[in-house]
């Protein structure tokens, strides 16, 4: 896979020097999920071993394994190059519209339309909506041929209004809303901290560190040096913390979700509806406005992806491991990755019908 216009980074990047990695990654994926659930499942003590040093909410381990996934995504970025989308008010409106108020208010529809019954598990999915992603989305834009800029741009974004907007819409969407529609209603009161932690570590550390080594990269060598030589090693290694990431989240859930499989599937249902829904919406939103194949695919998968870490964050420091909003947010991930692998796929079969002739969607 290659896209035409990211210049020679694109096609010299981890599309050119991974192609037999990512054209099975579906099965590496399935495979590390299901090597973190049995090791979750069969290995005692080994969640608590996991768990012995945190970041805030989140086992120490994941946290290198995400810092590890998004440097090298990050380091990709031509950070001279952002201001062209920070000054893109088509984009930067349908992303924010997007993810600041069709999201939210779809997985709160969904959450009480398929789990009206379940309080809990209903109230795991309204944070799991509320919390934008920040992380993985890059991944998945990348491996689609999305506009990298843009993607760091809409991420950053993102991470701005999750810390001061967060707590307020988890106010309206589990207290006033349902009152407002007479149902009932949940009280929370979420960890600034959480949120915050969250940001400056899953954000912060890699967009400094990716930023310092395209900065003096480019200095020492040049840009050809460094996209055509440097990257090209860098980055198999986001596909490495992807994996190493995926087991050691799974493993650490491993028996809570094997432990609970009806109830999976129950969450699992909105989730699905969930992500393909916004996937399509923000697609064919983005090319409504005249966004290229780029731009919209950046648009679709920065509007379906979901900040796990910090709805797991969340949900166990408000209520607790072993409550069911914390298996919601559990259950996230585990449908969210294998699903926006299917929609990077997606979006390169879409992109040839709905961006006919034009330059960005990627030849093959």
């Amino acid at each position: 896979m290659s896209n035409t216009t990211t210049a020679p980074s694109a096609s010299q990047g981890v599309m050119k020097d991974l192609s037999f990695l990512d054209r099975w990654l579906p099965a590496w994926i399935v495979a590390a999920m299901v090597a973190g659930l049995l090791l979750g499942r069969f290995v005692p003590g080994l969640d608590t071993a996991l768990e012995a040093v945190r970041i805030g909410e989140v086992s120490l381990p994941i946290a290198i394994g995400l810092l590890v996934m998004m440097y090298p995504v990050l380091a990709k970025v031509r950070y001279d190059e952002t201001h062209r989308v920070a000054g893109d008010k088509r984009l930067m409106g349908a992303s924010l519209v997007l993810n600041w108020i069709v999201g939210p208010a779809l997985m709160f529809a969904l959450a009480w339309i398929f789990l009206p019954d379940l309080p809990e598990y209903r109230t795991g999915l309204i944070i799991v909506g509320l919390a934008r992603c920040i992380a993985m989305v890059l991944i998945w834009n990348d491996l689609a041929c999305g506009d990298r800029e843009a993607a760091a741009v809409l991420v950053a974004v993102n991470s701005v209004f999750q810390v001061l907007a967060f707590g307020a819409l988890g106010w309206f969407y589990l207290q006033v809303l349902p009152a407002w529609l007479g149902l009932p209603t949940t009280s929370a009161e979420f960890s600034v901290w959480s949120i915050v932690a969250s940001v400056l570590v899953f954000l912060g550390i890699p967009l400094v560190a990716g930023f310092l080594t395209r900065t003096l990269g480019e200095k020492a060598r040049g840009r050809e040096w460094y996209e055509g030589t440097f990257l090209p090693k860098l980055g198999p290694w986001a596909l490495y913390g992807l994996l190493f990431t995926i087991v050691l989240l799974f493993a650490l859930q491993g028996d809570a979700i094997t432990s609970s499989p009806w109830d999976v599937v129950r969450i699992a249902w909105p989730l699905l509806v969930y992500f393909f829904l916004m996937f399509g919406i923000g697609l064919l939103a983005s090319k409504a406005l005249g966004l290229n194949y780029a731009k919209s695919t950046t648009v679709a998968f920065t509007a379906a992806g979901n900040n796990f870490e910090l709805a797991i964050a969340v949900a166990i420091g408000t209520f607790g491991v072993t409550s069911g909003q914390a298996l919601a947010g559990v259950v996230g991930p585990l449908i969210e990755v294998p699903v926006l692998v299917a929609l990077v796929y997606v979006s390169l079969w879409a992109g040839r019908k709905l961006f006919p002739g034009d330059a960005t969607v990627p030849t093959r």
